[in-house]
């Protein structure tokens, strides 16, 4: 099995400590963020791979903990945790994973290429998931970028 499905094995099985409502949204969205960080990292000439598995693990913290106070910041120390107990990344593969963990709900800064990859996904996977929510304000901006970027205008 590659670094990804046996990453997706380990998050579904941790997700299985929640309740149904709950394992349910949080499958959709990491999964959902997942291929949309593909796509982006695609399109970006990234690792496709990289950006996928911290897509898979961003709200980690916020699902098994019930809550998102400071969740980037406490998902990237669990982030390192899954990823030491998966064992099939490099130190600077976690490095970067936690990273773009770390500064993904930071939507108003920019920060790495990778970093961006992340926070661009968690957009996407908010604005088109739900169209009947209003897009959030800390999220217009990278929306319309990226419509304007994969060509939706």
């Amino acid at each position: 099995m590659g670094r990804l499905k046996d990453l997706r094995a380990l998050v579904d099985e941790k997700l299985k400590t929640i309740d149904d409502a709950k394992r349910i949204s949080a499958t959709v969205h990491l999964y959902g963020v997942s291929l949309a960080a593909t796509l982006i990292a695609e399109k970006r000439g990234l690792d496709q791979e990289l950006c996928a598995m911290a897509a898979m693990l961003h709200d980690m913290h916020a699902y098994l903990s019930g809550s998102y106070d400071d969740h980037a910041h406490k998902g990237a120390k669990l982030a390192e945790e899954i990823l030491a107990e998966l064992n099939q990344t490099t130190e600077e593969e976690t490095a970067c994973i936690c990273s773009m963990i770390y500064h993904h709900d930071d939507k108003e800064v920019i920060d790495s290429d990778y970093d961006e990859v992340l926070k661009d996904a968690d957009v996407i996977h908010h604005c088109f998931n739900d169209l009947s929510k209003p897009i959030k304000a800390k999220e217009q901006q990278r929306y319309d970028a990226l419509r304007a970027e994969f060509g939706l205008q």
